[in-house]
């Protein structure tokens, strides 16, 4: 982060209740409504926390009547479990060949790393795999960018971790796959704690919804909107919840 990076933080840096955050500004929809976001920080997050003991620690203490939670997708793999570790891994031929071939994907974060792909053929399989690859192949000198994920399919787009340039050495060995159940996580989550939840795995380039809870009073693109410009910010503030809050 640059210096003028570092003072926008200091000068959105807030502390309430024993709870820093970060004001992000208020920011305009489609439709003309107004939402302020709040970027809570948390402490790093391991596997097997509560997800809801998360909410009432750091986003009760702000929260008021009206506001909806994005909770961060990186932060319910490791509440839910969802994660591999490189021991659990173990690269194979197709793996150790393939992965020098690999480019990147639109977040940056690509399939350059032997065991990050190993654990791609695991979940897909090798055929899947083998075709995407040579898609892929043929296709990139004409362009053509991002059809191993979506051959892939799965959610292999949004698999993190092993991933050495992280700011969290943690990362460095430990993989993160996005769950599944999405919808029935934020219902669970909202019932839990009374607020409503959308997942959201969030960077600079894109905003995939991965679910949310029933109750939620905003649509899919007013919450893209509130979003848009991602104020869940650098991994290492560790701002993975954003309370937004529609103006009137």
């Amino acid at each position: 982060m640059g210096i003028n990076g570092t003072r926008n933080q200091e000068e959105q840096r807030r502390e309430e209740n024993g709870v820093v955050y970060f004001d992000r500004g208020e920011i305009e929809g489609k439709d003309g409504k107004t939402y302020g976001r709040f970027a809570i920080q948390t402490h790093f997050v391991e596997v097997g926390e509560s997800a809801a003991a998360l909410v009432e620690r750091y986003v009760r203490p702000l929260y008021q009547p009206g506001d909806v939670l994005s909770f961060g997708a990186k932060v319910m793999c490791m509440c839910e479990k969802t994660v591999r570790t490189r021991d659990e891994v173990k690269p194979g031929f197709w793996s150790k060949v393939l992965w020098r071939f690999a480019g990147i994907n639109e977040t940056g974060v690509g399939m350059h790393e032997p065991y990050k792909l190993q654990l791609v053929i695991d979940i897909v399989g090798l055929p899947r795999v083998l075709l995407a690859a040579f898609v892929s192949a043929v296709t990139r000198p004409f362009g053509v960018r991002g059809l191993f994920y979506k051959i892939c399919g799965k959610g292999v787009g949004g698999i993190d971790g092993f991933y050495f340039r992280s700011s969290f050495e943690r990362y460095h060995t430990l993989a993160l796959i996005n769950p599944t159940n999405g919808p029935e996580l934020c219902d669970r989550l909202a019932k839990e704690t009374g607020i409503p939840v959308v997942l959201m795995d969030a960077n600079d380039l894109q905003r995939d919804q991965l679910g949310k809870s029933s109750d939620m009073p905003l649509s899919d693109e007013q919450l893209q909107d509130a979003m848009r410009d991602n104020p869940s910010g650098q991994g290492a503030e560790l701002t993975p919840l954003i309370l937004i809050r529609p103006l009137a």
